[in-house]
């Protein structure tokens, strides 16, 4: 399984319903995955069953901090400023929207690439 299909039709999904108004989004494959660029920063996607956030080192310690959030780790070295969220932690649209969100408002202060 490359990624969960379900869980990236629900990425999906939020963004062109919760974040059309963000410009400069777009669609991509990254770590085996399916996700999303922001003005060619990676900012959000899947990984297997899990969503992967781009947050920055500042946000990443708290979202860490609660339960089905992790340090994101692919290869054996974790990536600061990035975090992993489990499933039972996406269950409710309103918390997969507020990690989009997280990840939106971070990547959207990095220069453009």
């Amino acid at each position: 399984m490359a990624f969960d299909e379900g869980l990236a039709s629900r990425l999906e999904e939020i963004i062109t319903r919760d974040f059309v108004h963000v410009s400069g989004l777009t669609e991509t494959r990254m770590f085996g995955g399916f996700g999303y660029l922001l003005n060619g920063n990676m900012c959000i996607g899947i990984h297997k069953d899990t969503l992967i956030v781009r947050v920055g080192v500042d946000v990443a310690p708290t979202l860490i901090a609660e339960d089905g959030v992790r340090p994101m780790d692919l290869t054996g070295r974790v990536m600061k400023g990035w975090a992993t969220v489990e499933p039972e932690a996406l269950e409710e649209d309103g918390d997969f929207r507020r990690f989009c969100h997280h990840a939106i408002d971070f990547v959207s202060e990095l220069p453009a690439k």
